[in-house]
């Protein structure tokens, strides 16, 4: 694996996987608290995975739309390293959560068409990191973890002012060319690595982590 390859693994809820991840290697590892979603954590178990950590490796909070409520009782209570926002806060809104908690926060920006680039620029200018994911369908319970992958080419040779995550449908066999394509140098994944929805394979994490390694 490139040294400057930096690998997310999203919807963590066992301990086991959480050691899958990092000793293959990830750079991340992602909680979950969306309550519609399969990957879902409830704040007392993330807190108790999340001190099991070892330094190094970035804990990171997946929300959608959240409220201070919510977040307060997230932050209050679990260990983390950055805030991921996942639902449609605007720019005035990330930049809020920002300056109130005091952590980094990525933004994730869906892309299906040329349009929806527009968008990264404007959360560029006020998050520290921006994920570039599928759009989902008008229709999807979820606004990420779908396993659906963008047109790539899209953002080739697109370059941001802030650190930047690829996302969506990366898998063992793809992942090569999803960078070859895009230049990204960090990669999210969460469904990729589950032998069911919510339920991460540590073979399956291996797997992927080994592909990236051979990029």
């Amino acid at each position: 694996m490139a040294t400057d390859m930096r690998v997310k693994i999203c919807g963590l809820r066992d301990a086991a996987a959480i050691d899958a991840a990092v000793q293959a290697g990830a750079a991340y590892i992602g909680f979950v608290f969306f309550e519609k979603s399969p990957r879902h954590i409830s704040v007392a178990d993330a807190a108790k995975l999340a001190a099991g950590v070892p330094a190094g490796v970035a804990k990171v909070a997946l929300v959608v739309n959240p409220d201070d409520a919510l977040l307060d009782r997230i932050l209050d209570t679990v260990p983390l390293d950055m805030i991921q926002l996942h639902g449609s806060e605007a720019p005035a809104r990330v930049a809020e959560i920002k300056a109130r908690y005091g952590l980094p926060v990525m933004k994730a920006v869906g892309v299906a068409g040329p349009d929806d680039l527009v968008l990264i620029d404007s959360y560029a200018a006020v998050a520290d990191q921006i994920l570039v994911d599928t759009k989902p369908p008008k229709d999807a319970k979820l606004p990420g973890g779908n396993g659906a992958r963008f047109d790539w080419t899209l953002i080739a040779g697109r370059r941001w002012p802030v650190p930047w995550m690829l996302a969506g449908g990366l898998d063992p066999v793809n992942v090569a060319e999803a960078v070859a394509v895009t230049g990204a140098q960090q990669l999210d994944l969460s469904s990729a690595v589950e032998s069911a929805p919510g339920v991460k394979d540590p073979k399956l994490i291996a797997a992927f982590m080994a592909a990236v390694r051979d990029i």
